[in-house]
This record gives structure tokens, C-alpha cells and sequence, in this order.
């Protein structure tokens, strides 16, 4: 049985990265680079050209950036698949790629392996992000502590500043239930003492104003 060599167009700015990912990539049997492009605007014409079935492109590029080169590959070209490199596994730029339709994610300086695994997952319909890259992806999305909007309230005071009468008087509680919303508060952040609790009110307070 004969496995189908996956087409793939290289998209990034930078020419020794293009030469790096064709010296790591060329030589593999199912593969087959059928064109490359240092601009977005430039992968356009090339792509319509080549036909490849996957794009692997860069994020970061100057002029248009891999991300809009995605979107734009989506109306023109959308049975192409695109898998994006980048140097950066900041949760922001995974969430932009893959919600222009980017199939993938995947850093430069990860192992050929994974880039060929990468690769093969999206030419093959899957999906594909790096072990670092959805680690950050899954930590940044992890849902904050619930407080009740009292609690809310009270914290946020607490970030700027205000002690527990001026809370009480402020908010037309008594000093004792303001007290007893703090204690309730450290309970529910798993927060040891005061200091704890000032100090993540401090940090986080912004958070949960409003909320």
C-alpha cells in the first residue's frame, strides 16, 4: 500500500527558516515541498498556483500576517489546510489562528517529529497543537475562583485598599458580616491569613469587579 505524499507550501519572512524546514523536511519520502513564500501576499500567488495540501505558515510576518494569510486561504482556498509555526505559544495568538481556521499550532523550535507528526495530523483532517502550546492554551482558560457578587464587591475593596469599616460603611454592612464575607472569601481561594488575602486582592481584585 502506497501512503499519499502530503504537498506542503513553506510561508515565513525569514530565509534561513525556510531553508532550515526544507533541509529538516525535504528529505522525508511522504512529503513533498512543492513551493515556498517570505510574505503572506506572496504565499497568495503561490499557493494558487502549487495546490499544496497543506500551508505551513508563520505568525509573525511583516505586512500581513500568517494568521490573516489563514483567513484569507479560507475563502479563497479552503480545502487547503493550514498549520501554523511560530516561536511564540501565547495562548492569544493560538485562539486568533484557529478561530480564522487554522488546523494547527505548532512552535519552531520543537522536534522535526513533532513538526512531521503536526503535519501529518492536519493533512490528514486532524488537529494538532504542541504539548507546550496547549498546556498555556488550557491554563489560560482555567475558570477563576466563583465569589458571590458581595464577595466580589468586598474583594475588589480590599484591592484598593479600604479597610473592613470603611467596606461596612460604604457597602451599609456591619463591620462583623464584612468579616465574615472575608473569612468566606479566604475559603473559597484557598487562602491562608490576612496578608494572603490582601495580597491576592491586590493582584486579582480587577478581575471580579463588575462581576
Amino acid at each position: 500500500m502506497t501512503t499519499a505524499v502530503i504537498r506542503l507550501f513553506l510561508v515565513d519572512d525569514h530565509p534561513l527558516v525556510r531553508d532550515g524546514l526544507r533541509a529538516r523536511l525535504g528529505p522525508l519520502p511522504t512529503l513533498e515541498i512543492v513551493g515556498e513564500a517570505g510574505s503572506a501576499a506572496e504565499a497568495l500567488e503561490g499557493i494558487a498556483q502549487a495546490r499544496p495540501d497543506l500551508v505551513l505558515a508563520d505568525v509573525g510576518m511583516k505586512g500581513m500576517s500568517g494568521i490573516e494569510l489563514t483567513s484569507l486561504l479560507q475563502d479563497r482556498q479552503p480545502d487547503v489546510r493550514v498549520l501554523m509555526l511560530s516561536m511564540y505559544d501565547n495562548p492569544e495568538y493560538v485562539q486568533q489562528a484557529l478561530q480564522a481556521g487554522a488546523r494547527g499550532y505548532v512552535l519552531k523550535d520543537a522536534p522535526a517529529a513533532e513538526i512531521v507528526a503536526a503535519i501529518e495530523a492536519v493533512a490528514a483532517g486532524g488537529t494538532f497543537l504542541s504539548a507546550a502550546v496547549s498546556h498555556r492554551l488550557f491554563a489560560s482558560q482555567q475558570p477563576r475562583p466563583l465569589l458571590t457578587p458581595r464577595e466580589s464587591e468586598i474583594l475588589t475593596a480590599l484591592g484598593h485598599g479600604d479597610s473592613s469599616k470603611q467596606i461596612a460603611r460604604d457597602l451599609g454592612l456591619s463591620v462583623r458580616t464584612v468579616e465574615a464575607h472575608r473569612q468566606s472569601i479566604k475559603r473559597r481561594l484557598g487562602l491562608e491569613g490576612q496578608s494572603a488575602l490582601i495580597k491576592y486582592a491586590v493582584e486579582h481584585a480587577r478581575e471580579f469587579k463588575n462581576s
